[in-house]
């Protein structure tokens, strides 16, 4: 039976807690570290639906939700330090994190569970970022990236969004709504308005980074890391409304990763439940997460 316990994590500047999502029921086989989604505005880490949690831990994956700070309060440095910080205190407490878990230790090796890294949108993005540009103690044993990007298209973030120019206007005054000191959590009620006038305006940048362009290409994107740390499992839609399928399709050109192309017109198409895509996504991931296990000798045939 899915099971959940809420953490309580030192040392950041606002108040940071962990929600880990585990089954006693069923051995654990890898933890997956997980990072919402909203365009680093906007979020929650609890957004994941129950059937992924209930998918992942009945088959021996634990998640661990973790809180990251939101722009405009926190800029790209700081949400990347923090998100690199949650994935250390986790290396450094892993024993905190999943004691109450089946199976605390890999069966083939003895040692510590393998953990693998995994975003939705803004989630997947630092993920990536994490994968190319982290410094761990132990590697992630897998990234996977739910219609994630690395900004290696030109434009599509820097200028008005098509589709969010169909939604009512929202008015610059929206800034001013939400608190301006660090924090995590944007409810859908009170800071979704903020990414819709980002992407409405074409000021999403200035939002989520303060310094030279030139710097943000060199540091927060993807255009200079030529591989990745771990092996990739991409998903994306064809008809995605927030990131282009052009920004899927130059990641898989770049990292060849394992993927996941969805015929669908929306950008989060997996939040649908009931929608049989869903199952199919969730059945692929597994299978990634399992191959991965198996061909660095962490699992028995």
């Amino acid at each position: 039976m899915l099971q959940t316990k809420e953490l309580s994590i030192p040392g950041a500047p606002y108040e940071k807690s962990a929600t880990v999502y585990f089954d006693t029921d069923h051995k654990s086989k890898a933890c997956i570290l997980y990072f919402h989604g909203g365009g680093l505005l906007y979020g929650t880490r609890t957004d994941l639906p129950e059937l992924h949690l209930k998918f992942l831990t009945e088959n021996g994956f634990p998640v661990i939700a973790c809180d990251y700070p939101l722009a405009p309060a926190a800029k790209l440095e700081q949400i990347f330090a923090d998100v690199c910080a949650s994935v250390n205190h986790y290396l450094e407490n892993t024993a905190l994190y999943i004691a109450d878990c089946k199976n605390t230790t890999d069966e083939a090796t003895g040692m510590t569970l393998p953990y693998f890294l995994w975003g939705r949108s803004a989630g997947a993005y630092l993920s990536l970022l994490a994968g190319a540009y982290g410094k761990f103690s132990q590697k992630p044993a897998g990234l996977i990236s739910y219609y994630g990007y690395g900004f290696l298209c030109d434009g599509w973030f820097l200028t008005p969004s098509n589709y969010y120019c169909t939604l009512p206007s929202v008015n610059e005054s929206i800034l001013h709504a939400i608190p301006s000191e660090i924090h995590a959590g944007g409810d859908l009620n009170t800071h979704y308005s903020v990414y819709v006038y980002a992407r409405q305006t074409g000021t999403w940048l200035d939002l989520i980074y303060c310094g030279r362009q030139k710097f943000f290409y060199l540091d927060y994107t993807l255009r200079t890391c030529e591989k990745l740390s771990c092996p990739l499992f991409c998903a994306h839609s064809t008809g995605d409304t927030d990131v282009p399928y052009s920004e899927f399709v130059e990641l898989c050109n770049k990292y060849q990763p394992q993927r996941f192309v969805a015929s669908h017109n929306m950008h989060d198409f997996d939040r649908d439940e009931k929608n049989p895509i869903t199952m199919r996504l969730l059945e692929a991931t597994l299978k990634f997460l399992e191959q991965k296990l198996l061909r660095d000798g962490h699992c028995k045939k």
